[in-house]
């Protein structure tokens, strides 16, 4: 049997995502790249995003991005369309919830998208008729109980 001659495993030879405190550069979009909202999440590096431009896309997520970069539900990305798909697209970079506000602040995004909240497809005003209160009960599950006779344990 084989000795193990080394520091650890394939994880310690990856590192740590140092980078993460570091602030960047805002990477603002070019021709042939669109704003999205990330609605599902598909599996296989795959999703489906909401572009701000109107149009529903399955997008991809390239190979520097997966693995490394965590993408949710409701995330701000940058995709890059497809000439010759229209309905698919390729994820570019994914925006911090700091770096995507600010974009909302220089008027990139509609002021219907929002940020920090998870997309739900709950009509809005759907769940506002539903009210909560205290019900006194009417004595009925009472009766129940107490004609119920005590029987002691025999051992």
């Amino acid at each position: 049997m084989p000795k193990n001659k080394g520091k650890g495993g394939k994880n310690r030879r990856r590192g740590k995502n140092e980078n993460e405190t570091e602030k960047r550069e805002l990477v603002f979009k070019e021709d042939g790249q669109e704003y999205a909202q990330v609605t599902k999440m598909l599996g296989n590096g795959r999703l489906e995003a909401m572009c701000f431009d109107g149009v529903k896309r399955l997008c991809h997520i390239r190979g520097k991005l997966r693995k490394k970069v965590w993408i949710n539900q409701g995330d701000i990305i940058l995709i890059g369309l497809r000439d010759y798909q229209d309905a698919k697209a390729d994820v570019i970079l994914k925006y911090t919830a700091d770096e995507a506000r600010n974009l909302k602040t220089y008027g990139e995004f509609p002021e219907t998208v929002r940020i920090n909240d998870t997309v739900t497809f709950v009509e809005d005003g759907f769940d506002e008729d539903i009210e909560f209160g205290d019900e006194v009960n009417d004595g009925e599950e009472s009766d129940i109980v107490e004609n119920v006779s005590y029987i002691p344990y025999l051992s």
